[in-house]
């Protein structure tokens, strides 16, 4: 179920791989009383599943207690104090990020974040699912996307761990691909890809406050640079939320408030980042970066 010849858009292969087989028939949804995530079930009220799974809008699969919730607020019934922990991504985001990453059939992929496993299957569609190696932090999400890929007849090599490690026996790979925020890149996703192939990631609001996508391009000395473009919001992974605190929206502002294009990352072969503005030389640091 591969496409052969050469690459098609994004919006092309969204058009070719259906969103449905993918999505669990729970979801959540904000509550129209409260707006916290409740439960729909597609056999209570499929219609309205439906329009949930086809609208250009991310879908919550799954949900957990906020560690930053008190205990005694907690309450699954209602969904209070519980926050979005995987879900489908917009498929407008989805569509730009396999733009972004110029894939052809053939090149080897690594996605970070599997999720349901839909964002798979397009880059399986694209390249075949034997050039697809997807890690997923959470076990049970990374069976159910293992089994709906399987299912959809793109059998792509689902790992269960820890994104900001890769998968080393996979590579290297062409592209690196992540579904969640980070706060830096893994240097990992680096050592991981071909000298030459890009990193696709979308950044943490550490600097810009509507979190933006960032397209880095790996060298051969084992750095890496790029540039940010428009915002891509995704839920951040595992150790990169933002804390409390964290003033990057009084930066932002006190810097006459930059484009997210005028930003830049160079990686360094020792693993040092460095935020730019502009031009590599001209460094900025609003927050501590994580080395």
């Amino acid at each position: 179920m591969q496409r052969d010849g050469p690459a098609v858009t994004g919006t092309e292969a969204l058009a070719s791989v259906p969103r449905e087989p993918f999505i669990p028939s729970r979801i959540y949804v904000p509550s129209e009383d409260t707006g916290w995530l409740v439960p729909l079930h597609r056999e209570d009220d499929p219609e309205r599943w439906r329009q949930q799974v086809y609208a250009n809008r991310p879908v919550v699969t799954a949900v957990a207690p906020d560690p930053r919730a008190p205990t005694r607020i907690l309450d699954p019934t209602t969904g209070r104090g519980y926050v979005s922990t995987s879900s489908s991504s917009d498929p407008r985001i989805m569509s730009r990020m396999i733009d972004a990453a110029d894939l052809v059939p053939g090149m080897r992929v690594l996605e970070i974040g599997t999720g349901t496993g839909y964002n798979a299957a397009l880059l399986a569609y694209l390249l075949g699912a034997e050039n697809v190696v997807s890690v997923e932090v959470d076990v049970s999400v990374a069976e159910y996307a293992r089994s709906s890929l399987a299912a959809a007849g793109y059998p792509v090599r689902v790992v269960a761990g820890d994104g900001t490690e890769g998968y080393p026996p996979g590579a290297p790979y062409d592209r690196v691909i992540a579904t969640a925020s980070v706060a830096a890149l893994p240097y990992a996703w680096i050592e991981q890809t071909r000298p030459g192939g890009c990193i696709v990631a979308p950044w943490a609001a550490t600097f810009h406050p509507d979190g933006p996508l960032g397209l880095f391009t790996v060298g051969g000395d084992g750095g890496a640079e790029g540039r940010f473009s428009d915002p891509a919001p995704f839920m951040p992974m595992r150790g990169s939320r933002i804390p409390p605190g964290t003033h990057v929206q009084e930066w932002w502002e006190s810097m006459d408030e930059p484009e997210p294009a005028r930003f830049g990352l160079t990686v360094t072969p020792e693993g040092h980042q460095r935020l730019w503005l502009d031009e590599p030389r001209r460094m900025v640091d609003p927050t501590p970066m994580p080395e």
